[in-house]
């Protein structure tokens, strides 16, 4: 069903028909109702349309929808169609938020018009709304996980709801799908962000090693322990752990990683002594745990410790939108750091880097953008051929004249922030063309929203 842009609610049978005809005709996306209890359920928060509905209804009359719509949003316009009795109430409807009021019976030109504008100032409203959530995301310290694409919508979503509590969580994805920058969000975007982020990497640790830094150990507990160091685990008290390539851990460190999660006490080498820890736990791979639990390579009674809220981290080839914005993200800070002018890809560049296939997911897209800034266009058409991948490949007109056309939409979409009727005015087209190479490239307006 396309979304309406009217929601049309009047007990005569004989109206409705004509008045979906008459906006059809305009290009006025409407749904029509016989009462307002069934319009209620298409009206939503970020709902893009209106509510044009007669004022004189059994049940539910217009002043009672017009009170539920503002209960939902009080930004919603509601136009209230009214008989020459009803003139005196349908002004003091609008007293109490009503957008305006048309007579019947109503001039055809004078209602669209009186659409048009009301259809004007929602746009106007959401966006300004948009904007502002925009702007106080963008005004909190610390990372932030940027991408519109459905892919990263998905993972937003799953992690919005946990984001005040302290579940463990599993993140699950390849390698530069960024496990890291996930991780960093989710602990500044929790209560316990005034306390420390403790990051290591399972692999990267000597297997000798790695039980003193995570646990820690008193002075003279083994050679070379000349004095008394926190390990990991108790420098992130009240704070995050996030361990990077768990199933890497040794198999005994693990059976010591799951008392510390079932007792909330780490005791470190040398010592007697348990000292209670408040630690979140924030684990990565790039491997399938649960294969590696079932065939005995990882602790099973461990996985399922960490993996209370398991996130699935999309590689960058199945969110080619967020390509454009992540390139301009990383290409302003490389130039913030090396003093450098970062002069934005034409969408020819765009769309060669929405064709790649990223086997180094978003650290090749950023290490790209670095070596753009550095070098200027020829860092897209040489260097590491390991990581350009088919960057620098041929193409077919065909394949050239695509790709254009969808990062030209992608990009007025995103400017747009999914608003069908900007991006029409941008590119030039009439709103069916627009649906028809949406469909043509899988594009939903939906992703582009903030």
């Amino acid at each position: 069903m396309t979304i309406p842009s009217v929601i049309f609610v009047d007990d005569d049978p004989d109206i409705r028909p004509v008045m979906e005809q008459t906006l059809t005709l305009e290009d006025i996306p409407v749904a029509c109702f016989a009462d307002g209890a069934s319009a209620l359920k298409l009206v939503q928060p970020e709902f893009e349309g209106i509510v044009l509905c007669d004022y004189n209804m059994p049940g539910m009359d217009g002043m009672q929808l017009l009170h539920e719509v503002r209960k939902v949003d009080e930004d919603i316009p509601v136009i209230l169609l009214t008989g020459q009795g009803d003139i005196s109430t349908a002004v003091s409807a609008m007293q109490q938020g009503a957008y305006d009021f048309i007579e019947k019976p109503f001039d055809h030109d004078e209602l669209i018009e009186l659409l048009r504008h009301a259809l004007e100032k929602r746009h106007l409203a959401l966006e300004n709304r948009r904007l502002k959530a925009q702007l106080r995301q963008l005004a909190k310290p610390g990372p932030r996980v940027l991408g519109d694409s459905p892919a990263m919508q998905a993972v937003m979503s799953t992690i919005g709801p946990i984001l005040d509590i302290s579940a463990n969580v599993l993140l699950h994805g390849e390698t530069g799908s960024g496990k890291d920058a996930l991780a960093r969000y989710i602990h500044e975007s929790s209560p316990r962000s005034a306390h420390n982020f403790v990051a290591i990497n399972c692999g990267a640790v000597p297997e000798n090693l790695i039980e003193s830094e995570l646990f820690g150990h008193e002075a003279g507990a083994f050679t070379g322990a000349e004095k008394r160091r926190i390990g990991k685990i108790e420098h992130a008290h009240r704070g995050t752990l996030f361990l990077d390539e768990v199933e890497s851990m040794p198999m005994a460190l693990q059976v010591k990683l799951l008392r510390v999660l079932e007792e909330l006490r780490v005791e470190r080498l040398g010592s007697n002594q348990s000292i209670d820890v408040d630690v979140r736990i924030i684990a990565a791979t790039k491997a399938d745990l649960k294969q590696l639990s079932d065939e005995g390579e990882f602790r099973s009674d461990l996985y399922y410790r960490l993996n209370v809220v398991k996130v699935d981290i999309p590689p960058l080839r199945e969110r080619k939108e967020d390509i454009p914005t992540l390139f301009h993200h990383f290409a302003l800070i490389a130039a913030a750091r090396y003093d450098r002018e970062s002069v934005p890809l034409d969408a020819r560049q765009a769309a060669r880097l929405m064709q790649h296939s990223w086997p180094g997911n978003v650290r090749e897209l950023r290490n790209l953008a670095e070596r753009y800034v550095l070098l200027g266009p020829a860092a897209l058409d040489g260097g590491d051929s390991s990581e350009q991948g088919n960057l620098s490949g041929r193409q077919t007109l065909s394949e050239m004249m695509d790709g254009f056309e969808r990062t030209a939409i992608v990009s007025a979409l995103n400017a747009s922030h999914g608003s069908i009727k900007d991006t029409m005015l941008q590119l030039g087209i009439a709103r069916k063309t627009l649906y028809d190479k949406m469909k043509k490239h899988g594009l939903d307006k939906a992703q582009f929203k903030d």
